[in-house]
């Protein structure tokens, strides 16, 4: 319990700031209440001043592409010895080894949905919620293997306390509370061009999440490590909250993450094939034999465009944000002074700020200001060997990012009944499809029918009508 007045701890962050060249920050301060203020105080508080120095020091480029720069070796989706490996990643299933990591910290503005975007409708048919989506696989894996499988979620403080009130509102969808826990993403504040931190308003400091990277960090600052490792868990199955397909816990790839001869089981990653040179996703690239991933907007054209001899991309394991993390490796490169410290990029932004000459909020044109962020998938970089296993792009990847076209509910929606439709094809089922080769009609089927194609195998499949809606 503190025993500071707020006086005393006002006049220690004003210190604080006078020495890290802030002392602006205290701006209008005079003019907000108690309250206020110790908001303020607070978020002084939690700013690490030495860290923002350093990147303010620096641009934050990457410094090009190196001349070893490589296409990634990949896991092909059939793997010899897959059995094994699927039986492998059972068993640390079983063991109670394997937790869910679900980032979700975004909003539904994007959509056009009022709250977080886990609480938007996502299947085709009775409109789950992702939330509900990822809770009834986990029920399911549960189920199965007979175990309790922690689930860790994290929000952002925009969306957190809606989140908790919707798992509240929902039973928490089956999930035993005490398995579950949420917490929210850090943030950093934002800059000007002059290494001055920026006021949203009077006491308020101008601040944005830090990026999925940052992910790692709130993991150790919750105490969601120490959560998971009393609980005897060794790895965590990390997936955004956008994407309806993904399977929350993949027996074959920990199989593989945590057995294959290629793996160190620090950190293993799925890809799908690039659609086009030009498709916005990251590409697993292979840089001093270690594993990486090369955004988009930094893969030279002539690169991101060049041919195999049988006239595929060269560079062509596109990145989906789905991983799988070792427990110690997270402890190990999110440990205090550690050397293998995940950077954060500069991203030149548009940032609101407030004018204390004005008293006004200014709403700029161009870009004024550079906000930081971490990415997940440069941890790779402090991986002795990282895994890459190739997925299906209609198995697992359909996100809802987009209000409509590409990556919105209804593309997602597509691909889900395609999905199922294959999955019920392949057990035998006769599905009525449109000249173009797509379904006619809207199929789901729920996790308690089946996790994966194969469970469908043997079950007695209800009858399609073309152009119905069918859940089963």
């Amino acid at each position: 319990m503190r025993t500071e007045s707020i006086t005393e701890r006002l006049d220690a962050v004003v210190a604080i700031l006078e020495k890290h060249r802030q002392g602006h920050l205290t701006n209008g301060l005079d003019s907000v209440g108690t309250t206020e203020v110790e908001s303020f105080i607070e978020q002084v508080e939690s700013i690490d001043f030495d860290e923002i120095e350093t990147l303010t020091s620096s641009d934050g480029s990457a410094g090009g592409i190196p001349e070893d720069l490589e296409p990634a070796p990949v896991i092909p989706r059939h793997p010899k010895g897959e059995a094994s490996f699927r039986s492998a990643g059972e068993a640390l299933i079983r063991q109670g080894e394997i937790a869910a990591f679900t980032v979700a910290g975004g909003q539904g503005t994007r959509l056009g949905w009022n709250g977080p975007k886990g609480t938007f409708p996502a299947t085709p048919i009775t409109g789950k919620p992702l939330f509900r989506v990822f809770a009834e696989q986990l029920n399911a894996i549960d189920e199965r293997y007979g175990i309790e499988t922690p689930w860790y979620l994290m929000t952002s403080p925009l969306n957190d306390a809606a989140t908790r009130a919707f798992f509240r509102d929902n039973n928490h969808f089956g999930r035993n509370p005490e398995s579950m826990l949420l917490f929210p993403q850090g943030v950093m504040p934002a800059v000007d061009d002059h290494g001055r931190i920026l006021l949203e308003a009077p006491g308020v400091i101008a601040v944005s999440p830090d990026g999925h990277g940052g992910s790692l960090r709130a993991l150790a600052r919750s105490g969601a490590l120490e959560h998971a490792t009393s609980r005897g868990v060794k790895h965590l199955s990390y997936f955004q909250v956008d994407n309806p397909t993904v399977h929350a816990i993949d027996p074959l790839f920990i199989g593989l993450h945590a057995t294959h001869p290629t793996s160190s089981g620090e950190m293993s990653s799925k890809m799908v094939p690039k659609v086009a040179a030009g498709e916005k996703v990251g590409v697993f690239c292979s840089i001093g034999g270690r594993t990486q991933v090369i955004e988009y907007s930094d893969l030279p054209t002539e690169q991101a465009g060049a041919t195999t001899e049988d006239g595929s991309l060269r560079f062509i394991a596109g990145s989906i944000a789905i991983h799988v993390l070792a427990v110690d490796f997270i402890k190990r490169i999110t440990s205090a002074g550690s050397e293998t410290a995940m950077p954060f990029h500069h991203a030149r932004k548009k940032v609101p700020f407030w004018d204390p000459k004005s008293g006004e909020t200014v709403t700029p044109a161009d870009p004024n200001g550079t906000k930081f962020e971490m990415f997940v998938f440069d941890a790779l970089e402090f991986v002795e060997k990282g895994l890459v296993y190739e997925t299906d792009r209609v198995e697992e990847f359909a996100p809802i990012k987009n209000a409509e076209g590409g990556d919105s509910a209804e593309s997602s929606g597509r691909l889900q009944t395609e999905r199922a439709a294959r999955w019920m094809e392949a057990a035998g089922s006769e599905i009525a499809r449109n000249d173009d080769g797509t379904v006619h009609g809207q199929i789901e089927v729920t996790s308690e029918t089946a996790l994966t194609g194969t469970d469908l195998v043997g079950q007695s499949c209800p009858d399609f009508a073309p152009g119905s809606d069918l859940v089963f």
